[in-house]
């Protein structure tokens, strides 16, 4: 045989600690057909830094769709269906770069994919730029090798093939059709070069993680042996692998032999489908008239004869697939969503999801059983959700598996008429709802008995649109698309519906007003200003508590959130008003001349505001502006004092009383908003933080003019009479 190799690499990825699946980096890779080995090569590294301490990197691995993880312990949606993901850790210790190997022999083909993450991120609001993270990097590579022509077994042909040693086994495949409803293999004429008892191993179908449900055959002597299969994978290849346990310079040679047994689905005709499918197209078109009607007649009278149904394995129903937007898809079955359930054979509904771009989002299935429709009083209707393959034998084994894969069960009665189903990540697949009815021991007339299921199946990006404390956010890896929700106000868990950690409605007012009515602090500091007539500055205040106030109104994670505008605008002004604020503070302690203040006001606001929006969060848009503040206050200040000849301000009382507050309140506002906000504390830190700043404005602003008189209202009023002062100078001649 002709092996070929190949080598697929992705680029490195910066990773995260984890805190909800956006921040595990994917990796999606496709597995050709025919492939044999498949090797991972996966690279870690950490920078140099002395930030950068030993690290435990956390691998999964899935076939079919990305890996379904939960790190944090949190709970799942009710209905949902959670199978564990493999996973593998590597360790980053002394040495800056790791690097593993992880092997899978005969891997199943077409998408697998690798997400990895770091522990669980401490919470810690760190501000961009205060503090340099240690950049953890994740590269995963993929080598497979692959047979080019791998023999093909046909159905029904015995076909003998030969095993060369034990180090090379042999590898087939057979083409599995659609409908079939099980395999058998049988393995016969083992014999041996030397002559020895014939030991040979045979594994049927591929490895997919995160759970393998390949067959194994041992087979001993040159007796046959056999394997049965129940509901083998439509319209797919089936690998088979035969292993020698002989000696090492001995061959083997064998009979193999597959056959399928064919289920008749029994549905209504095709044309009929077509027929109906056009007219429920063309519903709402004006002027569809008689033929379309008497058309959808025949259509929908099609499933009531049941004369041929009854002699078939399963009953078909045609469904039509109707994709809505992004990893959105809903399915509408064409007689209606009331399916017709019977005892003697299962009811077969096919979802497909098969695009390669269906595995990011959630599966939803929900039946409802008709309570009237079932003649029989303590039947049950059995289904099975399965991917590539539907389950035949529901009546027989009640039994929701098939040859290489294990489905989810749904089961409604009388007592019970609601069910649902959510499966989270779908793999890329065919997939099939069997619906059969079971009936008690000892009723005769369940042959005849029927119910009616009302069925709805939909592809969703996220369940329940991550509920009232969560957020769908779309993610992306190159052209892949997946959703995951990012929860808030503590809930946790994959659709947000875990409430463990939940804040209560009391808890979440209490925070909306802490952060809100903390910027009330604004009002001493514009009062100062305006009895100071610092008009300017206390309008700058006043922009700022306006719009911190109505920001943090609308950043609520809970149920307590008002927003007049859009929410980005809200955190641009306010971002923009912090930092205008202090520039303008600054300046006026400065005391330098009115023009050139209100030019360095409205040049510093447009250099402010252009630096926002390059980086929003960048702590050098702050700093930036403060510092060159500061430059300026400390020459006019020097100029000040050796123009004076002494200290400027030259008050020890304004020393004491105003600026050492105002600096104190100032550095305490700065050491809490870069060091102390966590996202547990935010609340409460970061009204802290407004109300430091406040105070410190209210401290810092320097007093008004000496020329300037205090606002006198009752001077400023004019509608009254008035003692009138002789001002003219008198002009003397000298003579």
């Amino acid at each position: 045989s002709l092996y070929v190799s190949e080598y697929f690499s992705q680029s490195a990825q910066k990773l995260s600690f984890y805190s909800w699946y956006g921040n595990a980096k994917l990796f999606h890779f496709h597995v050709p057909e025919d492939t044999v080995l498949l090797r991972w090569l996966l690279q870690a590294s950490r920078g140099k830094g002395p930030e950068c301490t030993s690290m435990e990197i956390t691998v999964h691995f899935r076939h079919g769709a990305p890996p379904v993880i939960n790190p944090l312990g949190t709970g799942f949606p009710a209905n949902a269906t959670v199978r564990p993901s493999y996973s593998i850790s590597i360790t980053l210790s002394s040495a800056a770069q790791n690097t593993t190997f992880v092997n899978v022999t005969t891997p199943a083909a077409g998408d697998w994919f690798i997400a990895a993450h770091l522990p669980e991120a401490a919470g810690r609001i760190e501000v961009k730029g205060f503090s340099t993270p240690c950049p953890y990097m994740f590269q995963a590579d993929m080598f497979v090798l692959r047979l080019t022509d791998m023999p093909v077994l046909e159905p029904g042909v015995p076909t003998p093939h030969t095993v060369v040693s034990p180090a090379k086994p042999l590898h087939v495949k057979v083409f599995v059709p659609k409908h079939a409803a099980g395999m058998r293999f049988q393995l016969r004429s083992c014999l041996t070069s030397d002559q020895k008892a014939c030991a040979v191993r045979v594994v049927l179908g591929s490895i997919t993680l995160p759970q393998s449900f390949q067959k194994t055959l041992s087979c001993t002597g040159s007796a046959n042996c056999s394997l049965a299969l129940d509901s083998p994978p439509w319209e797919k290849w089936l690998q088979i692998m035969v292993e020698s346990l002989g000696t090492a310079n001995a061959s083997v040679s064998v009979e193999m032999l597959a056959s399928f047994t064919v289920c008749r689905p029994g549905s209504a005709s095709s044309f009929l489908n077509f027929i109906s499918l056009n007219q429920s197209q063309a519903g709402a078109r004006p002027g569809t008239t008689g033929a379309a009607g008497s058309s959808a007649q025949a259509a929908g009278e099609a499933p009531r004869n049941t004369s041929g149904q009854r002699s078939s394995c399963l009953q078909s129903q045609p469904v039509v697939r109707e994709d809505l937007d992004v990893v959105s898809v809903r399915y509408r079955l064409l007689n209606g969503p009331g399916v017709p359930v019977n005892s003697l054979s299962p009811t077969l509904l096919l979802l497909n999801l098969n695009t390669g771009m269906d595995s990011g989002g959630s599966l939803v299935v929900s039946l409802l059983l008709n309570k009237t429709s079932v003649s029989l009083a303590n039947a049950t209707v059995v289904g099975c959700v399965s991917a590539a393959s539907p389950v035949l034998s529901l009546n027989a084994t009640r039994n929701c598996s098939t040859a290489f894969s294990q489905g989810y069960p749904l089961r409604v009665s009388t007592a019970s008429a609601e069910a649902m189903l959510i499966v989270l990540y779908p793999q890329t697949d065919d997939w099939f709802l069997s619906l059969q009815l079971l009936c008690p021991k000892g009723q005769g007339e369940c042959p005849s008995a029927e119910a009616k299921v009302t069925v709805f199946a939909y592809l969703t990006p996220c369940f329940n649109d991550c509920g009232p404390y969560g957020q769908c956010s779309l993610l992306r890896r190159h052209g892949y698309l997946y959703a995951a929700c990012s929860c808030k106000a503590g809930w946790g868990g994959w659709s947000c519906t875990d409430d463990t950690k939940a804040q209560s409605i009391g808890a979440q007012n209490l925070a909306a007003l802490l952060l809100t009515l903390s910027n009330l602090m604004f009002l001493p500091a514009i009062a100062v200003a305006v009895y100071r007539y610092y008009l300017v500055e206390a309008s700058v205040y006043t922009y700022t508590m306006f719009f911190s106030t109505f920001y943090h109104a609308c950043d609520q994670p809970g149920v307590a959130v008002l927003c007049i505008m859009d929410y980005d605008t809200l955190q641009y002004c306010d971002f923009l008003g912090s930092v205008v604020s202090i520039w303008v503070t600054i300046l006026c302690m400065a005391r330098v001349k009115k023009i050139l203040k209100y030019v360095l006001f409205i040049l510093g606001t447009l250099l402010i505001a252009m630096s926002l929006q390059l980086d929003r969060r960048g702590v050098w848009n702050m700093m930036g502006p403060c510092l060159f503040a500061l430059v300026i206050m400390i020459a006019a200040w020097v100029h000040h004092g050796t123009k004076r000849r002494h200290c400027y301000p030259s008050s020890w009382k304004r020393w004491v009383f105003y600026l050492l507050p105002g600096i104190t309140l100032a550095f305490i506002a700065i050491s809490v908003y870069a060091f102390m906000e966590t996202n547990e504390n935010y609340y409460y830190t970061h009204s802290i933080w407004h109300v430091l700043v406040a105070c410190s404005v209210a401290f810092l602003l320097p007093p008004r003019d000496k020329h300037k008189e205090p606002w006198a209202w009752s001077k400023k009023l004019t509608c009254r009479y008035q003692i009138c002062q002789n001002d003219r100078e008198e002009l003397y001649a000298v003579t």
